[in-house]
């Protein structure tokens, strides 16, 4: 455990989701492989080879089409499958049934992992003391993970179903901190954020005005731009701060 920072009394934790309660590079890894398998399939049925490199340039057009895109990695899926069988002149109707099927087929296999027993258990005993809440730009299923009921709150960056028109930003815009801390009715600086991520989480929160906890345990997370208050090795370490 490292301090860079004077750690002030806080009220709540808030979590960040892959690659902070648990390693999610295997997991990408898997998909990919899957997703390869069943777009193979698919193509096949219209006498053409499937290659993963035909996405990219849908993603991009889906970009160019709508930026905010950006922030919803469900949406940007979903047209960019959705343009890409439009070019193999499927009908409008039938692009989006292909589309909302590789969509759900995606998000089945996005969650079906499980969560190491040390997250389980620290998340159990924080719960006990704080509210937690969770603040994540992915779109991992927290109820078919099994730790929805850690949190008081969970929030992905995207659109938010229930109201069109609301854009949640991806970290490190600070959208979804500020949104936590007003659904808590705590000040920025009594939220504890902790995340992997150099970028999204450190400096986001920190701009939020949060104070920070970096856990690169996976190696996965961009380097850090601005130095959090505490740096753990690994979760269980949580504890000592309690």
């Amino acid at each position: 455990m490292r301090f860079y920072r004077r750690l002030k009394l806080f009220k709540a934790i808030s979590f960040d989701l892959d690659d902070t309660l648990y390693n999610n590079r295997p997991v990408m890894i898997s998909i990919e492989k899957e997703m390869d398998n069943y777009f193979q399939a698919i193509f096949f049925d219209y006498d053409l080879t499937f290659n993963r490199s035909y996405w990219p340039p849908f993603r991009h057009l889906a970009l160019q089409n709508n930026a905010d895109l950006s922030h919803d990695v469900v949406q940007m899926r979903f047209q960019c499958y959705r343009l890409g069988f439009l070019a193999l002149q499927l009908s409008e109707e039938d692009a989006i049934e292909q589309a909302q099927a590789g969509l759900d087929y995606f998000i089945s296999l996005r969650s079906d992992f499980t969560v190491p027993k040390a997250s389980h258990d620290m998340l159990a005993a924080l719960s006990q003391k704080f509210p937690l809440v969770s603040i994540s730009n992915g779109n991992v299923d927290t109820q078919a993970l099994g730790i929805a009921h850690y949190f008081q709150y969970i929030h992905h960056a995207g659109y938010q179903s229930d109201e069109a028109n609301q854009l949640l930003k991806q970290k490190p815009a600070i959208d979804m901190f500020t949104l936590v801390c007003q659904q808590l009715a705590i000040k920025p600086e009594e939220l504890l954020h902790v995340g992997d991520c150099g970028i999204a989480d450190i400096h986001g929160a920190l701009e939020a005005g949060c104070q920070t906890v970096w856990l690169p345990q996976y190696g996965v997370g961009k380097p850090l731009k601005q130095l959090p208050h505490i740096e753990l090795s690994n979760l269980s370490a949580l504890s000592q701060l309690l």
